[in-house]
């Protein structure tokens, strides 16, 4: 099957999809974007979060052609170009990055909910953040990146 999507503002084109494949393979395999980490293939571990017309999934879970003619929006469809997005400034600034294998779901995880709640508490932080896990930073440091990046962005509008 082809699946035509529109991927972080341009369309693109992947031919030959399997029809059990899921969008995250399609997204690292056949479009070359790794950024979307493959963990757990069950939609537990969160490092796979991507938007999906603006809602924030676990590409693991989505099937391939459930995207056709839809908007993908990945971790690195937030950046322009060089320029880290506010959010992924926060998390290198505040040190919330070790090995990085989460940081990508963490990241599209916090746009969603700074997106909801322009200042979260530490509890609404918490909650929203508790699908993805960080074996590495005790979360601390994402809880001080998320924080950051909030307060940042509601001083920018």
């Amino acid at each position: 099957m082809r699946v035509n999507m529109e991927v972080n503002g341009e369309d693109r084109t992947a031919d030959d999809v399997w029809e059990g494949e899921s969008l995250l393979y399609v997204l690292r395999e056949r479009l070359g974007l790794p950024g979307s980490k493959n963990a757990c293939e069950q939609g537990e571990c969160g490092s796979c979060t991507v938007f999906l017309d603006d809602v924030a999934v676990c590409s693991c879970l989505v099937a391939a052609g459930q995207a056709h003619g839809r908007r993908v929006r990945t971790v690195e469809g937030l950046a322009d170009g060089d320029d880290l997005d506010p959010v992924q400034r926060a998390y290198v600034e505040a040190g919330a990055v070790q090995c990085g294998f989460c940081t990508p779901g963490l990241i599209v995880a916090t746009h969603d909910l700074i997106q909801r709640i322009p200042s979260p508490s530490d509890a609404e932080i918490r909650e929203s953040l508790a699908g993805n896990l960080c074996r590495c930073t005790g979360y601390e440091k994402i809880l001080d990146a998320v924080r950051l990046a909030a307060s940042r962005m509601e001083g920018a509008s």
